[in-house]
């Protein structure tokens, strides 16, 4: 039996705001034209900043700052060891750092192979984990005063 194929992954930091049903629809088109056909299954994950804090207080902004070059490596890290757990043909993750408004997105993470169930598990697994081994740091903005936040928020 041969050794399965290695995914190809796109990871990518924004300093920016971007679209995620833009990267979504340019990350299908890619992978049809280098198969010459869409994977049978495909999920994904948007996750945008919230409007309010735990204590329930407006959040004006979200600062989201990171460790250049080893998160990159984080991200392809995590991802590959996923995508090769789960027998996955492509995984696509897109993180936003730096400042961003109540409302956009943070994190596109979307997952293609041949059957729906590893496109879940990867896809979910990938976003956990990056959510607690990625080195990101984040500062909420509320009232005029950043707070960094210690932990992850509950699934």
């Amino acid at each position: 039996m041969e050794p399965p194929s290695p995914a190809t992954l796109d990871l990518q930091l924004h300093p920016t705001p971007f679209e995620p049903l833009e990267v979504l629809a340019v990350w299908q088109r890619h992978m049809a034209a280098a198969t010459g056909r869409l994977p049978a299954a495909a999920s994904h994950f948007i996750g945008r900043v919230r409007p309010h804090t735990a204590t329930g207080a407006s959040v004006e902004a979200l600062e989201l700052e990171h460790y250049p070059g080893m998160t990159e490596r984080c991200l392809t890290e995590l991802a590959r060891a996923s995508a090769l757990r789960h027998g996955v043909t492509a995984v696509l993750v897109h993180h936003r750092i730096g400042r961003l408004a109540p409302g956009e997105a943070i994190v596109l993470v979307a997952v293609a192979a041949d059957h729906r169930g590893p496109t879940w598990r990867c896809g979910s697994e990938v976003l956990e984990t990056l959510k607690h081994e990625a080195p990101f740091w984040k500062r909420e903005w509320s009232g005029g005063r950043g707070t960094w936040l210690a932990g992850n928020t509950p699934l």
